[in-house]
């Protein structure tokens, strides 16, 4: 839809300018008339909800009800203003007008209007948001010595009628909680409890219930972009050890905080909708390895789904300049989702060598899919959301759909956990 108002814009202006410059005249009149039709057809269009309204259209709004407005008050004046009449003037303010409006719809336009994908399971889906706060461990991500923070998110079935498992997700490296909503409003229509944390100071931007506002750590976004495994193993462990630390003791805490609710018995909440006897963990990236190295930790967690993630808390340090893997057999079920980003590079990329080892591993629980003509941001609704953004992070368009690829995630990770969490097909 952004791109469209851009087109519709350009075509205007094109002809209004090509108008001014054929009769010679500035053609104020019509112009005000113009910006006024704008306005009205702008909102009629969000009426009918062919626009939805949203963020992504405030700023066009915002100039299309002052340029309205000043076409409003130059129709009503009694004299039309005499202005002389040049060309270049006339070309010039097209060009410039075309800029302003391609600008204020840009949000439209690197976020566009999208239809999520439907989800196949029965229930409908409700959802809650909490703070958890963890009091053993203060915050270094800031020297003001508070207790850290996670903002947490959960999908459920709307209607309970028993108790469902429970699945956690960890998101990417640069992303959020709502980075895979519709994996997560497909499990829960499917008869799951889904957790998604924020991990403080390692996505995007979080909002608590108090309603503050915290942006990702600027150091980390840098230790993120400087870490090359390739020219620097050594570096590069410390900084998975690091990430890795931050991100399982967060895992490991929403997991624990979230059991001692249901063994409180806490009444009309989410907690009561959850079976603590069946626990999954899933993550994207680098919140992907943070579950495959909660899987290693806890007894209580029966699958692990990763979506293109190494097995980074299985590096245990550096010999003879690579990395030195942990020599035991992975303990849980795990299914690992990749793109075409990593697929052919699983045998080249040092901190893959675990992934690419179970590729012909004969490991009856350890299964692998690779959705071909996508990247690794495709595997996230980003790829709904900003498709733009998408292409531009994996730096190739996709030859296969968004629709199909997270339609494929969801339909394998359902088959995945029914067959650990609840005990259904033959594995």
């Amino acid at each position: 839809m952004g791109v469209s108002l851009f087109l519709v814009a350009i075509i205007v202006e094109a002809a209004l300018a090509a108008f001014c410059i054929t009769t010679k005249s500035n053609q104020q009149k019509a112009r005000s008339i113009i910006r006024i039709v704008a306005l009205v057809f702008f909102l009629l269009l969000t009426f009918i909800q062919v626009i939805d309204w949203s963020l992504r259209y405030y700023a066009l709004a915002a100039l299309l009800f002052v340029l309205a407005a000043m076409g409003a008050l130059d129709l009503l004046r009694s004299e039309e203003k005499k202005n002389v009449h040049k060309p270049m003037r006339v070309v010039l303010r097209a060009i410039g007008m075309t800029m302003l409006i391609f600008l204020l719809t840009l949000p439209a336009i690197i976020f566009p209007q999208y239809t999520p994908l439907e989800a196949s399971g029965e229930y409908r889906v409700a959802t809650a948001a909490f703070t958890y706060t963890d009091t053993n461990r203060v915050e270094t991500y800031t020297n003001t010595g508070e207790h850290r923070k996670l903002n947490v998110q959960f999908w459920h079935p709307e209607a309970a009628e028993s108790t469902y498992p429970l699945i956690v997700f960890s998101h990417g490296g640069i992303s959020t909680r709502l980075s895979n909503e519709s994996l997560y409003l497909e499990l829960a229509s499917n008869g799951y409890v889904v957790c998604a944390v924020d991990h403080t100071y390692h996505c995007l931007v979080t909002k608590d219930e108090d309603g503050r506002t915290i942006f990702i750590d600027r150091a980390y976004m840098q230790e993120l972009s400087a870490e090359d495994a390739k020219s620097d193993r050594q570096q590069s462990y410390e900084c998975y050890q690091k990430w890795m630390k931050t991100r399982t003791d967060d895992m490991n805490f929403v997991l624990d905080h979230i059991l001692s609710q249901v063994e409180n018995d806490a009444e009309n909440t989410v907690y009561e909708l959850i079976d603590k006897a069946s626990i999954g963990v899933m993550g994207h990236s680098l919140g992907g390895a943070a579950a495959l190295g909660v899987g290693r930790m806890r007894d209580d967690v029966s699958a692990i789904v990763a979506l293109e993630s190494p097995f980074l808390c299985d590096i245990k340090g550096v010999a003879d300049g690579e990395f030195a893997f942990v020599d035991e057999s992975y303990p849980v079920p795990v299914l690992n989702v990749y793109s075409d980003s990593s697929w052919s590079h699983l045998a080249e990329w040092p901190q893959y060598a675990e992934n690419y080892a179970l590729l012909s591993a004969s490991d009856a629980t350890a299964f692998n899919v690779h959705i071909s003509g996508v990247g690794h941001f495709t595997l996230t609704d980003l790829a709904l959301s900003s498709p733009f953004l998408t292409r531009m992070f994996n730096g190739q368009k996709s030859t296969t759909s968004t629709e199909h690829c997270l339609k494929t995630i969801n339909k394998v990770c359902l088959e995945f956990f029914d067959c650990y969490l609840k005990g259904e097909g033959g594995g």
